[in-house]
C-alpha cells in the first residue's frame, strides 16, 4: 500500500503542492513539516541545477514514516513543476514572510488531519529552510511547533557563508585574491541598495550569482536573506531545537558556524548541538576526506542514486524526536 499521498493548499492566486507520508496503522500520528534549503530545491530537496533525483527529503520521510512518524514536505512555489507559473504572478513579491507563510500552511494543513498529534507538530528545515522555520516559530503561530531541528543552520549570515565558500574556491585560483576583492566591491554595491555592475574579469559562475541576487524577481527576498543568520533567531525560541552540522559539510561550516550558534544557545537548555562525522550539507553520507571535497565535486553526489542517509544522522534525527514524542524511540 503506498503511504505517500500528495496534497495541496492555496496561497492567494497560486497553490502550493505537497507530499505527505504517513506510517501504517490509524494513528493519531507525530509528525514532521520540512522545508527545503536555497534556490529551486524542491519538496524532496532535489534541485534542477544539480544532477540526481535521490532527494534528502524523500529518504528522511520514510525513514520517519518506518519509526512512527507522519510527515508533510512541499514545493516552494519557486520550486517544483508549477515553479514558471508561479513566478509570473510572484516575481518581485517573493519574501522572507512570503516563504514563512507557504511553511504555515503547510503546519496548518497537517493539524487539520484528525490523525495527526496537533501537540507533536515539529519543524525541519535544511539550510535556507531553518531560516523559515525559526521565523514561524517566532510569530507567536496559532500552532506552535512542538520542536526545531535544524539542519545546515547558517550560524553566520548567508552572504558570509557564501563569500567563505567562494574565498576556498578562489584559492586554489593564481589570481585569487584579486577576484576576491573584485566580488567583495561588488557585493558592497549590492548590499547598500546599488547596481553591483561585477567586474568582467570576475568567473561567470561568480558573475551568475550576483545577476540571481539583483533578479528583479528575486528582490526584496534576496536581499533579506543576504542578511539573515540562525544564530539571531535561536534565542528567542523555547521549545526543544535540535541543531545538526556535518563534519562534512563544506556550505555550512561546523567550526565558523557552529561556534556562532553555540554561543547564540549559551546558557540554552532547550537547545541541543551536533555535529555528524560524515554528514554532507544535505545529510548524506560523505566518505571521502574532508581536505579532499570542493563545492562542485560534493553538490554533484547530493542525490545521486547512491547516494544515502547518513546513518550516525539518521539515528541522531530519530532518538531526538523520540524523546519529545509518544512514538517514544530511543
Amino acid at each position: 500500500m503506498d503511504r505517500n499521498t500528495e496534497v495541496q493548499w492555496s496561497m492567494g492566486s497560486t497553490t502550493v503542492y505537497g507530499t505527505m507520508v504517513k506510517p501504517a496503522g490509524s494513528g493519531p500520528f507525530p509528525a514532521v513539516v520540512m522545508a527545503a534549503g536555497s534556490g529551486p530545491t524542491d519538496r524532496d530537496w532535489n534541485s534542477p541545477l544539480l544532477p540526481g533525483h535521490n532527494g534528502s527529503a524523500r529518504l528522511l520521510a520514510e525513514a520517519l514514516a518506518d519509526a512512527g512518524i507522519a510527515s508533510l514536505r512541499y514545493d516552494k512555489r519557486a520550486s517544483g513543476p508549477h515553479a514558471m507559473d508561479n513566478m509570473r504572478v510572484l516575481a518581485g513579491s517573493l519574501s522572507m514572510q512570503s516563504h514563512r507563510e507557504e511553511f504555515t500552511g503547510a503546519v496548518h494543513l497537517l493539524a487539520s488531519m484528525p490523525d495527526i498529534r496537533v501537540g507533536e507538530i515539529f519543524g525541519l528545515g535544511n539550510s535556507e529552510g531553518t531560516l523559515h522555520v525559526l521565523n514561524y516559530q517566532l510569530e507567536n503561530p496559532t500552532v506552535p511547533l512542538a520542536g526545531i531541528i535544524l539542519a545546515a543552520p547558517p550560524g553566520r549570515s548567508v552572504g558570509a557563508v557564501a563569500r567563505s565558500q567562494l574565498a576556498a574556491e578562489a584559492a586554489a585560483l593564481p589570481n585569487g585574491d584579486a577576484l576576491l576583492t573584485l566580488y567583495d566591491e561588488a557585493i558592497k554595491r549590492f548590499e547598500v541598495g546599488q547596481a553591483a555592475e561585477p567586474d568582467p574579469a570576475l568567473p561567470d559562475g561568480v558573475k551568475n550569482l550576483i545577476a540571481a541576487l539583483e533578479s528583479p524577481a528575486n528582490l526584496p527576498f534576496a536581499r533579506e536573506l543576504w542578511a539573515a543568520d540562525a544564530a539571531h533567531l535561536i534565542a528567542d525560541v523555547a521549545v526543544p531545537v535540535l541543531i545538526i552540522i556535518g563534519k562534512k559539510d563544506i556550505q555550512v561550516d561546523w567550526q565558523a558556524d557552529g561556534e556562532r550558534l553555540e554561543a547564540a544557545s549559551r546558557g540554552k537548555s532547550n537547545v541541543t548541538l551536533t555535529y555528524p562525522m560524515n554528514a554532507n550539507h544535505v545529510l548524506k553520507h560523505e566518505p571521502r576526506g574532508r581536505s579532499t571535497l570542493n563545492a562542485v565535486s560534493v553538490a554533484s553526489g547530493y542525490n545521486a542514486e547512491d547516494a544515502a542517509l547518513d546513518s550516525e544522522t539518521l539515528e541522531i534525527v530519530l532518538k531526538w524526536l523520540g524523546m519529545w514524542t509518544s512514538t517514544g524511540h530511543r
